[in-house]
Order: C-alpha cells, then structure tokens, then sequence
C-alpha cells in the first residue's frame, strides 16, 4: 500500500486545556526547567573542576548530567511556550525531530543508569580490581556505547513512525510527540509497528531494570561483609541511584510495555521521566553524596576568593 501523507502539521493538546490551570502550569514548570539546566550545569561545572571527583562514578554523573539537560530540553521550552498559546502546533519535521530527540536521550539515560550500576558493583563487590576494570579507557567505551544505542534504538522508533500513513485527524493527545499517540493517529494497521515498539522500547526499559535490580541486590547483599562506615558509605551512593532508577524506569515501563493504546494517564506519567527525573537527579547526587557538597563548597569558595580579588 501506497504512503499518503496528508498532515503537515499536528496540534498539541498539551497536559491540560483549563486556561487559569494553564498559567499555573507554566510558571512551575519554568521553574522546574530552571532547576533541571542550573543544578546539572552545577554538578557538571564542580565535576569537572574538582581534582577529588575523578572515580568512574563521577564521569558517568556528569554525562548523566548534561544528558538530563538535553533531554528535558527537548521537551521543557515547547511544553512551557504552548501553555501561553491557545493553538499548540508542531510541524511534522518538528514532531519527528522531538520523537526522535526524546528516544535518543531518553534510551541513553537508560543505558547510562546501567553502566553506573555496573561501576557501583565491581566498586563494592571487586575492589581490588576496581582500578584495572574500570579504567579511562573501559568507561570512555561504556559512554560511546551508550549514546549509540540510544541512537541506533531512536532512529528505529523515528524511521518506523515516520513511514507511517497520516491523513487526519491531526490532533495529539499528549505534550510532546510520541510513538503511542502517534500510531493512534495514523491511517494504517499499526498492529506489526506498535509489537516492534515494544519489543524496541518496552524491553530495553523492562530488561535494562531487571539487570539494575539484580545488581543492586547483589551490592546489598554483599555489603554484610563491609566494615560498618564502609557500608553507610555504599548506601547512601546505592540508595541514590536506586532512587533514580525507580523514579525513571517505572513510567517508562508502564509507557512503552503495552500494545498501542493511549491513556489519559500517560501525559501525567510521562512528566515524571521526561521532567521530574531530570531535575531531582542532582538534588539526589548532591544531598546524599558528601563528596559532592564538599567539592561544591570548595568551588564556591574559590569563586569568592576571585571575586574579591
């Protein structure tokens, strides 16, 4: 069958259609977009300018970091920019280029929150070859790898729903343009697409989670034979990142491990992994990473020795 492609354009129904809700909605949420680019910013910044955060767990946080930054960045300023509009419209070339920019760092962070995992396990569980494992070389190849499974995963979702058949109506149940809503809209048996968009999304977030789960239960485990100050230390890094992972994985599973139906739930649920994630993460590294706070107060301090100057 022959792809017709009739829409140029499709309109954003957006998180809520109230308007006093509207202005609520985009006051706070410019002040959560505010929080997720300066605090990943900060984490980035006192990363790379402190001398004592140079342990792999580090350089993951700050990749972490400014693919929380790009990943709220793709959807944060339209969703605040449409609460100030009655009509939110995104062309199709825009809607394509947001699929696949949600995908591509949404399925890096996933594969980000593993590689940490997997740094946290050999941390604890291998100390001594700790330093042989996990050296500059291993974690800049766990890094590449990571974004390019994001990619290779996203341009399989964008390719798959671009070739799709759309002839109206043009109206998106969602705030930013995603595979479901978007099957939902196309004129043709989407029955195959929407099996590969779970075999695609569904299992690399369901199985990506299984494997961080065993991992940190076998970390937990393992712990009994630390010393206790060597044991608050790995929770607090462990709980962390559990923390994390719950918050992230969870809405994504429930998003992408169905067939392709559409909820009115699913627009609040996706909030949490494409928004809240991204801005709690560096209030989650910081408060309960000592480290962290000590490296921020030294550069804090050393900003105000040259500002005095």
């Amino acid at each position: 069958m022959e792809n017709t492609n009739n829409v140029s354009d499709f309109i954003l129904l957006g998180l809520t259609q109230n308007r006093n809700l509207q202005k609520a909605s985009f006051v706070l949420f410019l002040v959560f977009y505010s929080v997720i680019v300066l605090g990943n910013l900060l984490i980035i910044t006192t990363v790379k300018s402190s001398p004592h955060l140079n342990s792999p767990m580090y350089f993951f946080l700050g990749y972490l970091s400014f693919v929380d930054i790009c990943y709220s960045s793709v959807t944060a300023p339209k969703l605040i920019g449409d609460f100030l509009v009655e009509k939110k419209t995104i062309s199709f070339i825009g809607c394509m280029a947001q699929l696949f920019g949600v995908h591509f760092f949404g399925c890096t962070e996933i594969f980000l929150l593993t590689v940490m995992a997997y740094d946290r396990y050999i941390a604890i569980c291998k100390p001594l070859h700790y330093t042989t494992i996990m050296n500059k070389t291993v974690c800049s190849w766990m890094v590449a790898a990571s974004w390019l499974g994001g990619f290779v995963h996203s341009m399989v979702q964008t390719l798959l729903t671009a070739h799709l058949p759309f002839c109206g109506p043009n109206e998106i149940d969602h705030y930013f343009c995603d595979v479901h809503p978007l099957l939902k809209l196309a004129c043709a048996d989407t029955y195959i697409v929407g099996l590969i968009v779970i075999a695609n999304s569904g299992m690399i977030s369901l199985s990506c989670f299984i494997v961080l789960t065993v991992s940190y239960i076998v970390i937990l485990v393992s712990l009994r034979t630390h010393s206790s100050e060597g044991r608050m230390k790995a929770l607090s890094t462990c709980a962390s990142h559990i923390t994390v992972v719950i918050l992230f994985f969870g809405p994504c599973i429930f998003i992408y491990m169905r067939p392709s139906t559409t909820f009115s739930e699913d627009k609040s649920v996706a909030v949490f992994y494409t928004i809240i994630t991204p801005m709690l993460n560096p209030l989650i590294y910081t408060l309960r990473n000592q480290e962290v706070k000590n490296a921020m107060r030294m550069l804090w301090c050393k900003k105000g020795l040259l500002s005095r100057k």
